[in-house]
């Protein structure tokens, strides 16, 4: 059964862990890899990838990229969404605390911070307009 809005936006909201999918070079299948992400309902999704990335030139390349974040209890539910990238920022120390503190424990928020913001090179904050969603709740199996 699909997802009304109210409910495909909340559980958008949720923090999943997201596969994110964009357009790769000719004689290349999707790139498809797992990814953190931010949503608030009715807003933007926007994620956080490295400046350099393979994943970021695709996407830049594509102007656009799709999520899909699923989960299997209690009952099978996802949400896809795609749509276009509306901004593209350098990433800050505080956008990294965010997006760390929406799926790591509370005393491991600060050591990854440090950890990431020193070794995994320029950062940039990708913000993408929710277009097209399919969602689903298949019940429990």
């Amino acid at each position: 059964m699909a997802l009304t809005r109210e409910e495909r936006e909340t559980f958008l909201a949720e923090p999943h862990i997201a596969a994110i999918a964009v357009d790769a070079e000719a004689g290349r299948a999707p790139l498809t890899v797992p990814i953190w992400y931010g949503y608030e309902p009715g807003g933007d999704v926007w994620i956080l990838t490295g400046l350099d990335s393979r994943k970021h030139q695709l996407i830049k390349a594509a102007g656009r990229f799709s999520l899909m974040v699923d989960r299997l209890e209690p009952t099978i539910r996802y949400v896809s969404v795609e749509g276009p990238v509306v901004e593209a920022v350098p990433a800050t120390v505080e956008r990294l605390r965010e997006i760390a503190a929406r799926y790591l424990p509370a005393e491991k928020v600060d050591g990854y911070v440090d950890f990431a913001w020193k070794n995994h090179g320029d950062q940039v904050v990708l913000r993408m307009r929710p277009e097209h969603w399919v969602s689903s709740d298949l019940g429990s199996l």
